[in-house]
């Protein structure tokens, strides 16, 4: 028989109003040495206000008389997270039990982990040993555990050069934590905002994994204040294992419904309960329940849930910045919150490429009487800032959302007449979109563009098949933009990608390849700005380039 290797557990909170966590923590804790085999302690973390509630121990969650007691606490919060231990590194003892909590700036923040992190794990350098001058790069922290060749070791991240935050515990998952509140504090000397602090965690994810990408398993919440928590998936299992360690998430929004929980015979209606201005986004290893639509995260891929929803694109955090949300600091000036600075404003730039290549009046964008296309579709709607820009614009507008949560937020924008959820070849299904628009007999759009989409995509040569056969009815117009990646030359070389995974985890593309694409499927160039400033990473301007292609029947 071969071993089971097992991890932690994780569940995360956060929502638009108040909410007890009673009912999630309930069958959570049955993990903990009941339903499961996690019994080497458990921790939460719950914040109200500026401050945060935490609770710890090192015995089974299932038969800690303190977690009883949590479970039946009525405390109500915008945003908590909770951590059973299945120890993998450090022993069973109250000092490795997550959450482990740290203040920077002024803020609470919470980190909870899930995984196992290869660059992380503990080492300890041999003085006798010449190779160990490597270590003159890395950070030599006490731990409080030291070895009979000297202090533990932690590497350092970003532009760190010296740590002010250290592991008190044997976990490579605190060591994680530290390391990355000593990147972020070394990069930033005022309060970033949230589009820029999601960049910065995004690059540090991408750091830790780099070249141990089949070895890292690296799943984690890092609350940071009331309103905010940030979620990052690198799943995986263990050699010999079959378990899957992953995350999963939904939303629970109005109207609601009866949701069981999958550990306990327990259920609860939670339209007794809650209220229409009421959301709540759980994050967890495994789905709670067994009647509810549960998504898994992605590869790599980083959420940020405020006001219980999850964003991922730089301008929507920019969105919720601006509604002042962001980070809330006595200690730290703020840094400039106008989206112009960073600008993470590019659907208003291609609303004015557009409108400048049609020869169109661009006076005001609720201008319902400056209609010229009359049927639309927005792929990567997000929470719909970009069909904000275009709904003035066309008779009939569709957005198209893989996450069906930011759908919701997007239909409740008013500014869609049909929301699709799905990827971009969902605009070409009937099944999901013909119904009283009066475009049934068949399935055509004028004008299809894409705000801060492309960079998500690395081979563009399915989506432009998909955008030319949804125009090809009638002749429109495909406008959206791209980070370009900085040549000497755009000219093609034989053997050449047209396209390179950045270290923001976001794809660059060539010039030449953009182009050679949209004249292999017969688009011509109506307007390209070029050199366009469409955010900032890693405190440098990023280039990109906006495209406005028609097609002609």
């Amino acid at each position: 028989m071969g071993f089971v290797f097992l991890l932690r557990r994780l569940l995360g909170m956060n929502c638009a109003t108040p909410t007890d966590f009673n009912f999630s923590f309930r069958g959570f804790k049955c993990r903990g040495g009941d339903t499961d085999v996690h019994s080497h302690g458990w921790g939460i973390a719950i914040y109200e206000g500026r401050g945060v509630r935490t609770f710890h121990d090192s015995l089974p969650c299932a038969a800690s008389p303190l977690a009883e007691m949590v479970s039946s606490y009525p405390i109500k919060t915008l945003n908590m997270m909770a951590h059973i231990r299945y120890a993998t590194q450090g022993a069973v003892c109250l000092e490795n039990v997550h959450p482990f909590q740290r203040e920077m700036w002024g803020i609470q923040w919470t980190f909870a982990h899930n995984g196992e992190v290869p660059m992380f794990t503990r080492k300890s350098p041999n003085p006798n040993d010449p190779q160990d001058d490597e270590h003159a790069t890395l950070l030599r922290c006490g731990s409080g555990l030291h070895s009979a060749s000297g202090y533990d070791t932690m590497p350092m991240l970003g532009r760190c050069s010296e740590a002010i935050y250290h592991p008190v515990g044997d976990t490579d998952s605190e060591a994680v934590f530290c390391a990355m509140l000593n990147a972020l504090r070394a990069e930033f000397t005022t309060l970033p905002t949230l589009p820029v602090l999601y960049e910065a965690i995004q690059r540090l994810c991408c750091e830790i994994i780099r070249g141990k990408e089949s070895e890292t398993i690296f799943n984690f919440l890092l609350g940071c204040g009331q309103f905010t928590m940030f979620a990052f998936s690198w799943p995986g299992s263990r050699p010999g294992s079959s378990v899957w360690n992953g995350l999963h998430y939904l939303v629970r929004y109005s109207p609601f419904s009866k949701a069981k929980l999958k550990d306990m015979d327990y259920a609860v209606d939670f339209n007794d309960t809650n209220g229409e201005d009421d959301r709540v986004a759980i994050i967890a290893t495994k789905p709670l329940t067994t009647n509810e639509n549960w998504k898994e995260f992605k590869r790599g891929q980083l959420f940020m849930f405020d006001y219980g929803l999850p964003y991922s694109r730089p301008y929507e955090c920019a969105a919720i910045e601006r509604c002042g949300r962001g980070l809330s600091s006595r200690a730290i000036p703020r840094g400039e919150i106008c989206p112009y600075k960073y600008q993470y404003n590019i659907p208003k730039l291609l609303r004015k490429a557009v409108f400048k290549a049609l020869g169109k009046e661009d006076d005001d964008e609720s201008n319902s009487n400056n209609i010229w296309s009359e049927r639309a579709v927005d792929l990567g709607c997000g929470s719909g800032l970009s069909g904000l820009q275009f709904r003035s614009c066309t008779r009939h507008l569709t957005g198209v959302e893989l996450s069906g949560e930011m759908a919701e937020e997007a239909r409740e924008r008013g500014c869609y007449n049909r929301i699709v959820v799905g990827d971009a070849e969902c605009v070409l299904q009937k099944e999901n979109i013909s119904d009283d628009s009066g475009f049934e007999d068949a399935i055509w759009y004028d004008f299809v563009f894409a705000c801060d989409l492309i960079p998500y995509i690395g081979d563009l040569r399915p989506i432009f098949n998909t955008v030319r056969r949804s125009l090809e009815c009638r002749g429109g117009t495909f406008a959206f933009s791209a980070e370009i990646l900085n040549e000497l030359s755009n000219e093609m070389r034989d053997g050449e990608d047209g396209f390179v995974m950045q270290r923001c985890a976001r794809f660059g593309h060539k010039q030449w390849y953009i182009t050679s694409l949209a004249e292999e499927f017969g688009f011509l160039s109506l307007n390209t700005t070029e050199s366009t400033v469409l955010r900032q990473h890693d405190g440098r301007d990023v280039l990109g380039t906006i495209f406005v292609l028609g097609l002609t029947v």
